[in-house]
C-alpha cells in the first residue's frame, strides 16, 4: 500500500524558509514523477513543482524561490521555499504517478503554510 506523509509546514514571516518533507511507504517514490501541489481557499490547486528523473519543474510563482529535491535514502521529497511571500499561504500537497499536465493517483495528507506578519 502507498502512503505519503507531509511534515515541515507552519507559520513565518515574510521572507522566511521553510522545508517541506514527502515521506514515502510501499514503493521507492523517487522512481516516480513527483510533484508538489498547493490550494489556498478559495482557490484551484496549482501545480507547484515537478521532479523526474533528476529533472525539475517550477511554476512561475515560485521560480528562483523554491527548490524540490530528492532523497532516494530516505525515501523522501523536499520543497525547499525561501523568500516566501503571504501569496504562497495554502495546503501543500504531494503527489506521486503523475505530469506535467495531471495529478497522479496518490497524495499525502497536506501540510498548511501560512506566511504573515
Amino acid at each position: 500500500q502507498v502512503q505519503l506523509v507531509e511534515s515541515g509546514g507552519g507559520l513565518v514571516q515574510p521572507g522566511g524558509s521553510l522545508r517541506l518533507s514527502c515521506v514515502g511507504s510501499g514503493m521507492k517514490i523517487i522512481m516516480y514523477f513527483m510533484s508538489w501541489y498547493r490550494q489556498a481557499p478559495g482557490k484551484q490547486r496549482e501545480l507547484v513543482a515537478t521532479l523526474s528523473g533528476g529533472s525539475t519543474n517550477y511554476a512561475d510563482s515560485v521560480k528562483g524561490r523554491f527548490t524540490i529535491s530528492g532523497d532516494n535514502a530516505k525515501n523522501t521529497v523536499y520543497l525547499h521555499m525561501n523568500s516566501l511571500k503571504p501569496e504562497d499561504t495554502a495546503v501543500y500537497y504531494c503527489n506521486l504517478g503523475g505530469d506535467d499536465d495531471r495529478p497522479g493517483l496518490y497524495w499525502g495528507q497536506g501540510t498548511q503554510v501560512t506566511v504573515s506578519s
